[in-house]
């Protein structure tokens, strides 16, 4: 804040004891020329919000099909992605803090994906745990100025939970092998039968009841959400993440039972 200090013209003196206050010009109140104020990207909650989707979106259908033909470089890019993050918070400033911490989040997840599909696709009770690979470092970011990639990493975290807990309880998880490790041509109609396991009753109802659930979490989350403080844009990424992961699985789903070739699950 700038203060202007003037001498007062005789003609202006008053007897007036408070008078002499006025000589106190406060220059922020008038538009300076050339002035601006910088705004966050990302600090918009309906442009954080979608950059988040994209975030949970984007990396699945592009890490799919990467880390099936060339797991070993789908890997080295998690390295990218914390490269970017880190450099977009240290030398971005306040502007890009927060997209450099939401892809230090992503490059959580990415890790996570490239070394369960890469090497251990074959052993679904391996994903969780593997998918779990920073999640000491996001518990530490938590209470950081990493919170809001934190936040993001930890939700898709729990997505990745009620998948394949939904997954064990449906039965889906014991044909898992089966369909990841069978032929080309044998693959898509086996994922087209597990598919359709899915439309018994008890699946049906299993599979509300924990969308439901998800739905009410990223609920309480966004109600949380206060765009204004970094710890709120931090619940928002959570929750959005958390509904986009929801979103993602009904559309795997979706595509194993009509189209299974193109759900980059095999």
């Amino acid at each position: 804040m700038r203060w202007c200090f003037f001498k007062q013209p005789n003609h202006l003196k008053s007897s007036h004891p408070n008078f002499p206050l006025l000589n106190l010009t406060l220059i922020n109140s008038f538009p300076v020329k050339g002035a601006s104020v910088v705004e966050a990207f990302l600090s918009r909650p309906k442009t954080l919000q979608l950059w988040a989707s994209a975030m949970v979106v984007l990396p699945v259908f592009l890490q799919a099909p990467w880390v099936h033909l060339y797991p070993f470089s789908a890997c080295l890019f998690t390295f990218v992605l914390l490269g970017c993050g880190v450099a977009l918070v240290e030398a971005g400033g306040e502007k890009w803090s927060i997209s450099g911490s939401l892809l230090v989040g992503v490059s959580g997840s990415w890790l996570g994906g490239c070394l369960f599909w890469g090497w251990l696709r074959a052993h679904p009770f391996f994903h969780l745990p593997v998918e779990a690979v920073a999640l000491p470092a996001a518990f530490v970011g938590l209470n950081t100025r990493w919170r809001v990639g934190a936040s993001f990493y930890m939700a898709c975290l729990l997505g990745t939970a009620f998948t394949d807990l939904m997954m064990v309880f449906t039965g889906v998880m014991d044909r898992w092998p089966i369909v990841v490790v069978a032929p080309l041509e044998h693959a898509p109609q086996l994922l087209h039968e597990t598919a359709e396991q899915l439309l018994t009753p008890q699946s049906i109802c299993l599979l509300i009841v924990a969308a439901l659930l998800i739905m009410f979490l990223a609920r309480l989350m966004r109600e949380r959400a206060r765009p204004a403080s970094i710890s709120g844009r931090a619940w928002l990424v959570a929750s959005t993440a958390l509904t986009t992961t929801l979103w993602i699985d009904g559309i795997f789903f979706l595509t194993a039972l009509f189209q299974p070739r193109l759900s980059g699950l095999i």
